[in-house]
């Protein structure tokens, strides 16, 4: 057995020991790291300085802003304010409360740009609320939590942040102009989905704002609203760059909280800083820890042996992309996210582009199909916060996922084979 072929095994080995033992994800990764490489004589010096350089990116100061924003306004009630913008949009539509779901999702989304943090702030207020209207627990769980997957794609999205790191620098603005038709493609699909099983069990609508009522919402939450036209109007206008831009929309945030919906004060924002360095140092840990792995990987020439053995198998690009995205699924039923875009996208980049696919087009389609692994077992992360919002057994909500299962798979396919959805705003501007 060659030395490369020793270490491989090695390294994910530890890994998979490390994470049966329910070992933290990054300390896990940067453990088998370091391990498999005092065995294998690899230069720790290398190693390290490795992890320092993945941070020392400009790039990565748009992330404590965006989640600082974005905290700053889940606290001062964003969220509720947007459910009321949603029911007067589409509440009057059968199955309402789900059509409300999936707008304030994607409105959430654009503000957030958590999966999992739209599951625990709108999944709170909404899935209890749709069970007092008469609305199947399950049902509710399914639409809450497959509709959260358009906040990692609808900008600004941590992901798209993290996939520009872990690309060697591809332009955060193309990114995210690259995520508004997949994530209003999505949303439409989902909406679709919802309103024919609304229709079917006869959920009853919820629309309750007459035309005055109705004005006033709107213009409150397009106050709140207005955080996405600084974040993607500036950066497209070339007024701010993305970490400008992060940094506008978080003082944005604040005028707003404080001085016109006056939701805001002192003691709430001490608590929102607190939670967002908490969030950030995870963030880091997993960045640094990532990238330590990153350099293993590329050390043993796991890139290379990937490359040629998925060509080996076909040279059809849609095979080879195929291939890439059933590895992508299951890696996401068990392995988090943000882990898996700093793992995979070295790995699978160089492939994707020697196969005519864009880099940014194989970024949405790397962060589509991770996001249907957050609402798939058996470690689903959002999956997991709804069931235990709803107090459902996981099993139990399964069925209920299907029909979303297959409207997302069917979103996926077509950004995987129709580059216009993605590439489109990104070259217009």
């Amino acid at each position: 057995m060659s030395s490369q072929i020793f270490g491989i095994i090695l390294l994910f080995g530890l890994l998979g020991l490390l994470m049966a033992v329910s070992f933290p994800i990054a300390f896990a990764l940067g453990l088998s790291s370091v391990i498999t490489a005092l065995i294998l004589d690899i230069n720790l010096f290398l190693l390290f300085q490795k992890m320092v350089v993945s941070l020392n990116n400009f790039g990565f100061l748009a992330l404590p802003f965006f989640i600082l924003s974005a905290n700053i306004l889940t606290a001062g009630g964003v969220s509720d304010k947007l459910m009321k913008f949603a029911d007067v949009l589409v509440g009057r539509i059968k199955g309402g409360s789900a059509m409300v779901n999936i707008v304030v999702s994607m409105l959430f989304g654009g503000i957030q740009g958590s999966s999992v943090g739209d599951v625990s702030s709108i999944g709170a207020m909404l899935i209890p609320a749709m069970e007092k209207q008469g609305y199947d627990k399950d049902y509710s769980v399914a639409v809450t939590v497959t509709s959260s997957v358009e906040g990692i794609i609808i900008p600004p999205s941590q992901n798209m942040i993290y996939y520009s790191m872990a690309a060697g620098g591809i332009s955060l603005s193309s990114l995210f102009l690259a995520g508004y038709i997949p994530g209003l493609l999505l949303t439409f699909s989902l909406m679709m989905v919802a309103y024919f099983i609304a229709k079917k069990r006869n959920y009853p609508t919820c629309g309750k704002y007459g035309l005055k009522s109705g004005f006033l919402a709107i213009i409150d939450s397009l106050i709140g609203l207005f955080t996405i036209v600084i974040i993607i109007g500036g950066i497209t206008a070339g007024i701010f760059t993305p970490t400008e831009s992060a940094g506008v929309a978080t003082i944005y945030a604040l005028i707003v909280t404080f001085f016109i919906y006056k939701s805001m004060n002192i003691k709430k924002l001490m608590n929102v800083i607190k939670d967002s360095l908490g969030s950030l140092a995870i963030i880091m840990a997993v960045i640094s820890m990532s990238s330590m792995f990153s350099y293993v990987l590329s050390y043993l020439k796991v890139p290379i042996y990937v490359a040629n053995g998925l060509l080996d198998v076909s040279s059809n690009p849609i095979i080879i992309m195929l291939l890439i995205n059933i590895i992508l699924f299951i890696a996401g039923m068990f392995m988090d996210m943000a882990v898996l875009i700093f793992m995979l996208t070295p790995v699978f980049l160089p492939v994707v582009t020697q196969i005519g696919y864009n880099p940014i087009q194989f970024g949405i389609i790397m962060i589509l199909n991770l996001g249907v692994g957050l609402c798939t077992p058996p470690v689903g992360n959002s999956l997991f916060v709804g069931c235990a919002i709803a107090k459902l057994p996981l099993e139990k909500s399964i069925k209920a996922f299907l029909p979303f299962y297959i409207a997302m798979i069917v979103v996926l396919i077509l950004v995987i084979t129709v580059p216009q959805l993605t590439l489109a705003l990104p070259g217009l501007i």
